[in-house]
């Protein structure tokens, strides 16, 4: 006779199992609506909302027209270009913090560190208005680069955080070798520490494209004024659009705009998922 134990197990397992797989449909059927809701007309939606669009009446203009019509692409554009700046400048400037912050000690490293995680508990609503004046002091309003070095900013404190776990625990005899080998401190840093502190940097650069690229408040306070549309990023086109769609009932196109600025983070996360576990692994280890 079998024991009541196993049995409990798997009635427990089955039903975490129906859990979990409600919670995922839940989250995905909208994802899934959202795109083929994009290739169907606006009467469509209206008509026959959770249908399944007509193969003979696939309306792929409607990317056509948020690309063109709604400036997707110049939008695009900017996203990529802030985005891979941004990631770019959080990547080089968090390692070499993180890295002098675990390196050396001094009296004053502790709290000079404590200073930078404390950034991440500051919420950007609470930092706008003084950021927007240094902005508007500085000229930097309604531009790219100031977008960049406002992304910048607000993107170093984790960087330190999680880069300065993976420094701390390598180990002093690798740098020492490197230095009877005759390597400078940069060197030591560039050619031996930093590559082995490879999923870290691979974790934060994800994740800060991830939350760059879609990031709304920062872009609506600093470009909204771009009238050109010279900086704008996709969230502020995709939150234009929206509004407008409400007038015109073009919600085809909007469904289209949703997508294209979702697509590059599904297939950045999907391609890059291993790492992103591995990273996080690694760190929870070393921390």
């Amino acid at each position: 006779m079998e024991s009541p134990a196993p049995n409990r197990r798997r009635f427990s397992r089955s039903v975490a199992f129906a859990a979990l797989l409600g919670y995922a449909a839940w989250l995905v059927f909208p994802m899934i609506w959202v795109a083929y809701s994009s290739l169907k007309a606006d009467d469509a939606i209206f008509r026959d909302t959770f249908a399944l669009p007509s193969i003979r009446a696939l309306h792929a203009d409607n990317y056509l027209r948020a690309w063109g019509g709604a400036h997707f692409g110049a939008y695009f554009l900017n996203s990529v270009i802030v985005t891979c700046s941004s990631v770019a400048l959080i990547v080089a400037l968090g390692s070499m913090a993180a890295y002098a912050l675990a390196r050396f000690t001094h009296p004053l490293g502790k709290i000079a560190f404590g200073l930078i995680v404390a950034g991440l508990t500051l919420p950007a609503q609470l930092a706008i208005i003084p950021l927007f004046f240094e902005m508007r002091g500085l000229g930097l309003l309604n531009s790219r680069t100031g977008l960049v070095l406002a992304y910048t900013a607000n993107g170093l404190p984790f960087a330190i955080f999680v880069l300065a776990g993976f420094f701390r625990v390598l180990p002093r005899s690798l740098y020492e070798a490197a230095v009877v080998d005759g390597c400078g401190e940069f060197a030591a840093f560039w050619r031996v520490l930093l590559p082995l502190a490879r999923p870290g940097l691979v974790t934060v650069a994800i994740f800060q494209f991830i939350g760059v690229w879609k990031e709304y408040f920062y872009a609506f306070m600093l470009v909204s004024g771009d009238v050109e549309g010279s900086a704008k990023t996709l969230p502020i086109g995709l939150a234009n659009l929206s509004i407008a769609a409400e007038y015109r009932s073009e919600y085809g196109m909007l469904f289209a705009g949703i997508i294209l600025v979702t697509l590059p983070i599904l297939v950045v996360y999907s391609a890059l998922q291993r790492q992103i576990v591995r990273g996080i692994a690694a760190g929870a280890l070393k921390g």
